[in-house]
This record gives structure tokens, C-alpha cells and sequence, in this order.
């Protein structure tokens, strides 16, 4: 199984797209709070549609909270990052880390782990991708690197 994680999300139609794409694939989803919006909203429900039920979640009160109940190996997405999202070995288990829109994931989160710290190629000309997506696009890479377990 695969686990998505959300530092810190601001936008809650990003969350329920995520928590749709974690449905469908069967990965968990972790939020970390502080949460730019209240889990019960109903951008957040709408975006998710009637998959909330089908999905595992956590909920964290803080990143130091989340690092000691998991142990990875954690994979941080950040267009700092000097590795591809293709670059790296994706395992069973996998946690896959995402900053909050408008700032991403703390530096020293991404600083000090280069040989886990991944980015989705892009034009350097702009900033970065939705959230919802850049999630979509590393979970397929990781699904694809697993072959795709559990799916048809």
C-alpha cells in the first residue's frame, strides 16, 4: 500500500480530488494540520464525492507527530528537489510527502534528504503544478514501479 501525505493542505477541493485519487488506488491518506479548511466542508466532501468512506485516513497535529508513528521510507515531492519523481525506487509502503500549495514542503525537510527528495519535470519558467496533480502523477509513478498491485 502506498501513503500520500499532505503537509499542511490549504485548499480543500485539492484534498478531496487526493482523496479520491487515494481511493481509487487504495493508498492512505495523511493529513498533517495545521488544515487550511475543516475536514467536514463540503468543497471538501464534493470534491471527494462518496468515496470518503472507502478511503483509510490520518490526521496529525504536527509533522514531528506524523514522523513518530511512521517509519517510511518517505519520498518528498518539491520542485527544489534535484532528483525526478523517476529517478528513485518507490517500495511497498511507501510514504509520499507534498507541501501545502502555497509554499510547499519546509526546506530542511528537503535539504536534508537529497537522495529522497523528488521532483515532476516541468518548464522552469513557472512555479509548479496543482497539487491535486503532482499527487496523481507520483502515485501513478510509484503504482507503475509496483506494477500496479491490487488494480486492473
Amino acid at each position: 500500500m502506498l501513503n500520500v501525505v499532505l503537509v499542511e493542505p490549504e485548499i480543500p477541493g485539492n484534498t478531496g480530488n487526493i482523496a479520491r485519487t487515494c481511493a481509487v488506488v487504495g493508498a492512505a491518506l495523511h493529513l498533517v494540520e495545521p488544515l487550511g479548511f475543516s475536514i467536514d466542508e463540503k468543497h471538501l466532501k464534493r470534491a471527494g464525492l462518496d468515496y470518503w468512506s472507502k478511503l483509510q485516513l490520518f490526521v496529525y497535529p504536527d509533522l514531528k507527530t506524523f514522523f513518530l508513528q511512521n517509519k517510511g521510507p518517505f519520498f518528498y515531492f518539491s520542485t527544489k528537489a534535484k532528483m525526478r519523481h523517476t529517478d528513485v525506487r518507490y517500495l511497498d509502503g511507501s510514504y509520499l510527502l507534498f507541501g501545502k500549495e502555497t509554499a510547499g514542503l519546509p526546506e530542511p525537510l528537503i535539504f536534508s534528504h537529497p537522495e529522497t527528495a523528488v521532483r515532476i519535470p516541468m518548464r522552469d519558467t513557472l512555479r509548479s503544478l496543482n497539487l491535486a496533480n503532482s499527487v496523481a502523477v507520483g502515485v501513478y509513478e510509484a503504482l507503475r514501479q509496483l506494477e500496479y498491485p491490487g488494480l486492473q
